[in-house]
């Protein structure tokens, strides 16, 4: 817990570096030489929370979040966990996919847990020493998509749209520029806020980062301790909405300040709000979403749930929302958050395509090795979510998250040959085949 983004940090204060855990109270303690101590404690269902440093606990009472849903085993798939019967799809080949699977677990992946589902169906999944299709494993930044999927809940239930002001209570007063900031830019992540990350950070020699001035926002609030949503939302504007495109914590953060905000005026308990209102849905029975010290969800990377979990996430975005006859999302939700955002089109050092939806991102500039139409969550680490409309297909990756993050290589590797083992019988699709071929990709 201390310091959370370990790899910033130099080699002599990483030595420094202790922590003890005491099982029977469920608690951490980490200190940074004598300079440093925190602690943090595990809260149930609203996860592991860092105490404020001036105060030990928290600024509010956890909640029990129970689904509604009966046992997963005793449910088929997607609602539940049993698998049928039947072979697969003559157009699958079962032993080419799963030797693709196997790939992705080749050294240095660190991969923990794969699911594919082909046409709805859970086609394949494989899972590293100690680790089962029930294993709650870290998600890290794929919980913007989540922050995002319950954005289009509510938006879906009329209680907001794309195009609406941000509905910040802050930024009404009428000389406040930050007005003009909608939904929809904080979806694409276009808000404009300030919010530092890059601009303090450096590249070392060994092609780690480390932070070279003041600590970033963007990694702040993980461990500051502090109130996220009102941290995010008091940033003051950088650049005028809707014209750049930028990778920051704060735009999901203000985007789960909404959700809280919204829950309030409802009358509905905003800590069970995403299991009764998504996870329910779509037979998610358990993830846990770590809070702050004031029950904020820290959506933004905080989030830990099963391959199965984030392949069901998955499925209903492939069904454009829809959920065994039911509709959970709209459909112009679904083509909203894989249509590119505009403002990253602007984005230094990128090519002129946006490699951003809303919320998603999308594979315009082939960072997998799978079809242009793709769209995926992404977590730092290397966890994945992808989606793949022209083949009906969602594959899901979770690995064992550590400073030197993991390899894209073995991982695109099992891509290709996923693609393969499902066209093997039925024909190449014209969009198939790698979209780059970088060094090291080959499988």
């Amino acid at each position: 817990i201390l310091p959370l983004r370990a790899a910033e940090y130099p080699e002599s204060d990483l030595s420094d570096l202790t922590d003890t855990i005491d099982h029977q109270q469920k608690l951490v303690t980490a200190t940074l030489g004598d300079r440093l101590r925190r602690t943090a404690r595990c809260y149930g269902a609203q996860g592991c929370i860092i105490h404020r440093p001036d105060h030990d606990g928290i600024a509010f009472d956890p909640v029990s979040v129970e689904t509604t849903l009966p046992r997963a085993d005793t449910q088929p798939w997607p609602m539940g966990d049993l698998l049928p019967d039947e072979p697969l799809p003559v157009e699958v080949d079962h032993e080419k996919l799963k030797a693709a699977v196997a790939r992705a677990f080749a050294p240095p992946a660190r991969t923990a847990a794969v699911a594919v589902v082909y046409k709805g169906r859970l086609v394949a999944e494989r899972y590293a020493a100690g680790v089962t299709k029930d294993t709650l494993l870290e998600s890290c930044s794929m919980a913007k998509s989540l922050t995002g999927t319950l954005i289009g809940r509510l938006i879906f239930d009329g209680h907001l749209a794309l195009d609406d002001p941000a509905p910040v209570q802050q930024w009404q007063r009428p000389d406040d520029s930050r007005r003009k900031i909608r939904v929809a830019d904080l979806m694409r992540m276009s808000s404009g806020l300030q919010f530092t990350l890059y601009e303090v950070l450096e590249k070392i020699p060994d092609g780690r980062t480390r932070i070279r001035t003041a600590y970033p926002d963007h990694y702040f609030v993980y461990c500051g301790a502090v109130d996220v949503f009102q941290y995010a939302v008091s940033r003051p504007l950088e650049h005028p909405p809707s014209t750049v495109g930028r990778y920051r914590n704060c735009d999901p953060l203000t985007l789960g300040y909404i959700i809280k905000r919204t829950c309030g005026q409802l009358g509905q308990v905003y800590l069970t709000y995403p299991q009764r209102s998504l996870f329910d849905q779509i037979g998610i029975r358990h993830m846990v979403l770590d809070t702050d010290p004031y029950g904020n969800f820290i959506m933004s990377g905080d989030a830990y749930g099963t391959a199965r979990n984030w392949a069901r996430l998955g499925l209903l975005y492939l069904q454009q929302g829809m959920w065994q006859g039911k509709r959970v999302l709209s459909e112009e939700f679904v083509d909203f958050v894989r249509t590119p955002a505009p403002a990253w089109n602007n984005e230094e050092g990128q090519p002129s395509r946006s490699r951003y939806g809303g919320m998603w991102w999308l594979n315009t500039t082939g960072k997998f090795d799978v079809p242009a139409d793709a769209f995926y969550a992404a977590g730092a680490g290397g966890q994945n979510t992808i989606v793949v409309p022209s083949r009906d297909l969602v594959v899901v990756r979770l690995t064992r998250f550590d400073r030197f993050g993991a390899s894209d290589a073995p991982f695109n590797s099992a891509l290709r040959g996923i693609l393969a083992a499902i066209g093997s019988v039925c024909g190449k699709d014209p969009n198939d085949g790698p979209q780059r071929q970088a060094e090291g990709t080959q499988g």
